[in-house]
């Protein structure tokens, strides 16, 4: 058989639609929307090649429609879920075997799949089980997930011809191999393509995968899993399962083949699955990866010298697009006091602006939050806000459930920069204001790095290089992922590897080689080609 150092396609940014009104992919992805919405799926668990009924099942509802039911999904008891592993681990045997430039085409293949005959797929059932508008779909379930697809490989490619230097009479090389076991992948349900790409960055470097979607993004899990099987994706590298998640998870960890975990979600429910690792370390063959995306508490700060309407742009942009529910999203903003009216008079302007309502209709910029348990969390902490004297709701501060589950985007201004909404995950279309006086700008600025337990992302606005410096400098453990004169969201893959330290995770920077070094196992191989045949150095003479 030939062989060859293969180069794989250049990996470019997925182009974005504009689903202006009359292109062709608003009406396809309307019709799609229209077809999924008025049928029902049944989304059996993936074991292997078997598809799962078990019976036992849970409903699936559109948060903006909380009592049309759409399908049905069936959840794992205990049994399944060692199966799925069992499973995971008889496909590791060929699969890990396989080599790179096969695991390689499924994915590129998969990629392609998603930019063409899926695309509205998984958009229509991204708006319909997470209440995305149609951009913020497109720029995630679609664009996104095959950016990671398509970069992915293209650094997959570049880790393997990394390799050693050798010296006269010595080839040193490095294989990346799998890791010894299987992988966990645990997901959230505000982006698709994370979904899609905590199993698949570690399916690619040849591992198996447990999958665990979160119940709020089963639907269009369901359609990334469409998506591998036609692609190519070999029976039992992905195993998926949904149920409680605790069990699942004891189930998984106390396994001895768990050799690592691709988790994105709470701060609470990862530090409790670390300890359980630690709990279990000896059980296991290997040290397992451990690698996590959690909370963040995201800010803006902007200097005096600021642009008035770019700061309002960022805050409006940045702490309501997809109502709040991004791990990146602007919840706390700092503002100086001699622009600081002006600033909040323009995001009054975008928010009065704002129509609100399901993603079908396109005129709506807000739709609704993911379920009950956070409108009911959401709507607490406005009541408390209206009824404190230490904050002020000056934009904002409606809610409604009758139908579904929406929360009017909430602006609320305090005095105390210690105030709940300042330092606690909302997680919901809900900003607070600290206003300081323009000549505390540095005290500000220790005041950003102070108050949260978090590192996620934030932002500087100034148009003084002098403080963008210094912001640069003082805010430098607070943000693993900082921009300047931008809002805090919208990472893109190939540009800006995404992640966050202190209580945000591990930091290992999705969409990037850099994660997908975590599930590869080097092994150096040194091969002598004229051994030694005395032990003697020059130095005994």
């Amino acid at each position: 058989m030939g062989k060859g150092f293969f180069h794989v396609p250049t990996a470019i940014n997925e182009p974005v639609k504009s689903y202006a009104p009359g292109s062709p992919e608003r009406d396809t992805v309307l019709k799609q929307y229209d077809e999924y919405f008025n049928s029902k799926v049944d989304i059996p668990l993936y074991i292997g090649s078997e598809e799962v009924a078990t019976g036992n099942t849970k409903p699936l509802s559109p948060p903006h429609d909380h009592k049309h039911i759409v399908g049905h999904y069936h959840l794992a008891e205990k049994e399944h879920v060692e199966k799925a592993i069992s499973n995971n681990l008889e496909a590791r045997k060929k699969w890990a075997a396989l080599r790179w430039e096969q695991r390689a085409a499924v994915f590129l293949k998969a990629a392609d799949l998603i930019a063409g005959p899926y695309r509205d797929k998984i958009n229509a059932a991204t708006m319909i089980a997470q209440s995305k508008n149609i951009h913020q779909a497109e720029i995630d379930s679609a664009c996104e997930l095959i950016d990671f697809l398509r970069f992915n490989v293209e650094y997959m490619s570049q880790i393997y011809d990394d390799q050693p230097e050798s010296s006269e009479g010595i080839w040193n090389r490095v294989e990346y191999r799998p890791l010894e076991g299987f992988v966990y992948a645990i997901t959230p349900f505000n982006f698709t393509a994370i979904a899609g790409n905590l199993p698949s960055s570690a399916a690619m470097m040849g591992n198996v995968v447990l999958w665990k979607p979160s119940d709020s993004q089963i639907y269009s899990a369901k359609v990334i899993i469409d998506i591998f099987k036609e692609a190519g994706l070999p029976d039992g590298v992905i195993n998926v399962v949904y149920g409680d998640p605790v069990m699942i998870t004891d189930t998984v960890l106390a396994s001895p083949d768990f050799a690592g975990i691709h988790f994105t979600g709470s701060t609470k429910v990862f530090k409790g699955i670390w300890k359980k690792i630690g709990d279990n370390i000896d059980s296991y063959k290997t040290y397992p990866r451990i690698v996590g995306e959690t909370g963040g508490k995201d800010f803006i700060i902007a200097h005096p010298s600021s642009n008035p309407k770019q700061v309002a742009t960022a805050i409006t942009r940045g702490a309501f697009e997809f109502q709040g529910q991004k791990c990146s999203a602007a919840s706390r903003v700092y503002l100086p006091k001699s622009i600081a009216n002006e600033i909040l008079d323009f995001v009054k302007e975008d928010l009065n602006s704002f129509k609100i309502g399901p993603p079908n209709n396109m005129e709506n910029f807000i739709t609704a939050v993911i379920h009950e348990g956070s409108f009911d969390k959401l709507a607490s902490y406005i009541d408390q806000a209206k009824a404190d004297k230490e904050a002020e709701i000056v934009i904002g501060g409606k809610y409604d459930k009758s139908k579904g589950y929406f929360v009017h985007p909430t602006v609320i201004v305090t005095t105390d920069p210690q105030y709940k909404t300042m330092t606690t995950e909302l997680f919901g279309p809900v900003v607070t204001v600290y206003i300081y006086e323009d000549d505390k700008w540095s005290e500000a600025l220790q005041l950003v790095d102070n108050t949260s337990e978090y590192g996620l992302t934030g932002a500087v606005f100034s148009a003084d290089r002098y403080t963008i410096e210094e912001a640069t400098t003082a805010l430098q453990n607070c943000a693993g992922n900082f921009y300047i004169n931008d809002k805090p969201t919208g990472a893109v893959v190939g540009q800006q590897p995404f992640g966050g330290a202190r209580n945000s995770g591990t930091n290992d920077k999705a969409g990037s080689a850099q994660n997908l070094l975590r599930w590869v196992s080097p092994r150096l191989v040194k091969e002598t080609f004229v051994s030694p045949t005395d032990y003697r150095y020059p130095f005994l003479g």
